[in-house]
């Protein structure tokens, strides 16, 4: 389900300018194949950044890429590929690539087509746990709204797939999350915590958008969370949509590396858990 990742989009657009390149998108898929819809790599007469899954499926769309480069093509095409003998692949599967000349001029486009492909993470909270975990997440295919009430928490440079947002109530935030987001709740203070958990659940209320809500805390942290919630009138239904504490389990380390690790590995399995197929 993955599609490629944020850091080779930003590789992408930095060189697309300097050098005309083929876009090879994995367009439709059916059966066992090495990668999803979604999937891309783009090439270069020397070089390329992505992968739609090796082999020698992938050799022969890299020679048929540089091709049409070397030829100066400018329209698109569509190839549908049998994994089968001939490719000396055993998948059994059958996918359609599209092949897309572009350039500098459209990168701009690029970056919001490719770009929504990824899955919508909204992190609340900038501190050394924050900013770990948009590290770990960095290389993965997520895009993150990074959300703080302070200024001057969030580092200057960051992925083009990073979007960073001042918040003041932080909280006021959770009603313009895209749908399908994955919340993660880490803010400087607990009092914020508490505010922006009964924001995401008034939402799943409302619109039950939001497929995983994790809070960073003690079990102790959310068992009071949880006896406040239910005063203000959450159910003990809403309540279990809350994961607390997050990360996987058996994980124990309290390095912010440690902790972004077991919380991005619990991220990607919520979100394979609820891919179609």
């Amino acid at each position: 389900m993955y599609a490629t990742s944020p850091s080779d989009l930003d590789h992408f657009l930095r060189r697309l300018p300097d050098e005309a390149a083929v876009l090879v998108r994995v367009l439709r898929t059916r059966g066992s194949v090495p990668r999803a819809a979604g999937t891309w790599m783009a090439v270069w007469l020397e070089g390329q950044i992505g992968t739609i899954g090796g082999g020698h499926l992938e050799w022969d769309a890299l020679a048929r890429a540089r091709e049409a480069l070397a030829g100066g093509a400018t329209q698109p095409w569509e190839q549908r590929v049998a994994l089968g003998p001939s490719l000396g692949q055993c998948c059994g599967g059958e996918l359609v690539l599209r092949y897309e000349p572009v350039v500098g001029a459209q990168c701009e486009a690029l970056a919001e087509r490719l770009t929504e492909a990824l899955s919508p993470v909204a992190l609340f909270g900038g501190g050394h746990v924050g900013q770990a975990i948009v590290r770990a997440l960095a290389p993965l295919p997520f895009s993150v709204r990074w959300i703080d009430s302070r200024d001057g928490v969030f580092p200057e440079m960051l992925p083009a797939s990073v979007q960073t947002e001042h918040s003041d109530p932080v909280d006021a935030a959770v009603r313009e999350l895209a749908p399908g987001s994955r919340v993660l709740i880490m803010s400087f203070s607990h009092a914020e915590d508490l505010e922006v958990v009964a924001a995401c659940l008034a939402r799943i209320r409302g619109q039950d958008d939001l497929p995983f809500v994790g809070l960073i805390g003690s079990r102790t942290k959310w068992a009071t969370f949880r006896r406040r919630l239910a005063e203000r009138g959450a159910t003990p239904a809403e309540l279990d949509r809350i994961t607390c504490p997050i990360g996987l389990p058996g994980i124990t380390g309290k390095e912010p590396a440690v902790i972004a690790a077991s919380v991005v590995a619990q991220l990607l399995l919520a979100t394979s858990a609820g891919a179609p197929g």
